[in-house]
This record gives structure tokens, sequence and C-alpha cells, in this order.
């Protein structure tokens, strides 16, 4: 039994990575489109960890673009100025990055700030990024931004590999993701996510499980952030900026399903699409992204992933065979988060 439900945990993985592995296939010769879906992988990779923070604990950490900044300037400053391996700094800018997590959520937790009022202190935390790329031209290039020659020569640098490995990124993060849901941490995420007063009176360190969650999805912020800086070869004040990022990811969790597994694959998926058919619409684009947020949020709030698979389930809840039923009510409260 255990062999046949460790298969059913991964299986979903397993068979996502397996579909975006041909997704490069009819664009081998185009550069452009190369570009557009391995951005879209790159926001996958944003995604998934921002799911860890926010759909894991509740911490609405609107710093997802500074964070991976962090690990995207950090590492091409390091490497190109100091000859250090890109793989080396890519690593340390990655820890640089959980470090800031895990201080965003230490400071939400010691004030026992709520969702709304932790989503204002790391949005502030993110302008005060921003302000700091803009204004120090000397290290980061600020407006005219930074050219990067590290890893230009490696595998990283090329027109196709680069998807794979970023592809490579997205599964060990998907990966990542399920062995936590399916260990003590997992377990522990799940009560302070449900009701956070009932899982401290059962003796869940609230605090600690919190800045766990903040460190290890800030650590994979930062290491998709620093992939994406060498693979591009340049990186300017807008690239982690709040609108370029935290918007988007923000829109493609809810989209895909906050809490569940391949949800942010499905968001990212999906607005990659509507980028690419909406590029000419910059305005429209915008519109649509904070139209699909309020409607979301009010009415659609477990997203794709999660309304498929409650209707599923309430379709399995009557057994043909034998002619029994679930009540409606225990189907919902197993079903309120969905984990795949």
């Amino acid at each position: 039994m255990g062999g046949n439900e460790t298969v059913r945990a991964y299986l979903p993985i397993a068979a996502v990575v397996a579909v975006l592995a041909l997704v490069p296939i009819p664009f081998v010769d185009s550069r452009s489109m190369m570009l557009v879906i391995t951005t879209g992988l790159l926001f996958a990779a944003y995604t998934i960890a921002f799911n860890l923070i926010f759909g894991s604990t509740g911490q609405l950490f609107l710093c997802t673009g500074a964070l991976a900044g962090i690990g995207g300037f950090g590492s091409a400053i390091v490497s190109d100025r100091y000859g250090i391996p890109f793989v080396i700094t890519m690593v340390g800018a990655a820890v640089l990055s959980g470090v800031f997590g895990g201080l965003l959520s230490w400071v939400a937790v010691s004030r026992s700030l709520d969702t709304i009022f932790t989503g204002i202190v790391t949005l502030a935390f993110s302008l005060s990024y921003e302000n700091f790329v803009l204004g120090s031209r000397d290290l980061t290039g600020g407006e005219n931004g930074l050219p990067i020659t590290a890893g230009g020569e490696s595998i990283i640098g090329g027109q196709t590999a680069p998807y794979y490995v970023f592809l490579a990124l997205v599964a060990v993060y998907l990966i990542v993701y399920r062995l936590i849901q399916r260990s003590h941490i997992g377990l522990a995420f799940k009560a302070l996510r449900d009701d956070e007063v009932a899982a401290e009176l059962a003796g869940v360190d609230v605090a600690r499980y919190r800045i766990i969650a903040g460190i290890i999805g800030s650590i994979m912020l930062g290491l998709a952030g620093a992939c994406f800086a060498h693979y591009r070869g340049f990186i300017g004040d807008t690239t982690y900026g709040f609108g370029s990022v935290d918007v988007r990811v923000l829109v493609m969790l809810a989209f895909g399903g906050i809490g569940s597994l391949i949800g942010p694959i499905v968001g990212a998926a999906v607005f990659t699409v509507l980028d690419e058919l909406l590029v000419d619409y910059a305005q429209l684009r915008e519109i649509l992204y904070g139209t699909v947020t309020v409607i979301l949020f009010l009415s659609f709030r477990q997203g794709v992933v999660g309304a498929i698979t409650n209707r599923l389930r309430r379709r399995s809840a009557v057994d043909p065979i034998v002619g029994g039923s679930v009540d409606d009510g225990e189907v919902l409260e197993t079903t309120h988060e969905p984990v795949s």
C-alpha cells in the first residue's frame, strides 16, 4: 500500500515533466519562442516557491521579484567581478535570498502580523529593493542594466539547452514541494493553514514552521532568479520588479490553485500563452491580470486545479458498484485544499 501511495503521489510530477519535455520540439529553430517558453518555466519555478510560502503557511510575500533579484544580481555581480564560478555564486546568492526571506518571516511572526500586514511589510521591502537597484548604478547598472558574461559559454547560455535546465529546476521544486507535503513539516503547515490557533494549542510551533517556509521558498526564488540572470546575460531594474514578477506570480497561482501541487504549472502555462497572444497589447494585458485577480479571489478561490479536483471527488462520492454515497459535507471537509 505504501508503495502504491508513493507512486500516486509522484505520478503527477512525472506526467507534467514528460509533457513539458516535448514542448520545445516545434520551436527549436526559433530563438524568440525558446525565450518565451523558457521564461514560462522560470515563472513556474517562481510560482511553486511562492506557493510553498503563501499556499502552505498563508504568508503573503509581495517581494517574490525582490528575493529572486537578490539571487540574480548577487550571483551576477560576484561571478563577473571576482571570477568565482557562477554555479557557486548561484548557490551562495540563493542562500542569501533565504536569509532575507527567513528574516521577513521572523518579523511577521514576532510582530504577530496577519496576511494583509505581512503583505504590506514585504511590499515595502520590494520597493526598497527596487530603489536600491536604481540608486546603485556602480553596482547594479541602475536604469541601464547589468550585462553578464559568466555562464554565457556554458549550457545555460545556449538556445535550447537552457529550457531543459529550467525544466529540471521545476521538477526538483515539485519534488521538494511534494516531499514537504508528505513529511511532518507538511502536516504542521496544513494545521497552521487550516486554523492557526488550534494548531498552536495542539503544540505546533507556528513561528518555527513559518520561518522554515520563508527560508525554503526564498532559497528557491533566489536560485531561479540567479539561473535566469546567467541565461539572459543581461538584467535590469525591471527584470525582477514588482509589476514584472509579483503580480504575474500571484495571478498564476490564484488561477492554477493555491496550495495545489500542479496549480503553479497550470497557471504559468496559461498565462505564458496569454502573454504571447497579447504581446502587442500591453495595457490590455495589465487589465486582464487585474480583472482575473479580482474574480479569482472573490468567487473562484480554489483555482482551476482545485475546482476540477473537487468536482471529480464529488462524482466519485457515489459509488456505482455498491450504491453507497458520501455526504456532501464530508466531501467539502476533506477536499477544501487540493493536493495535486
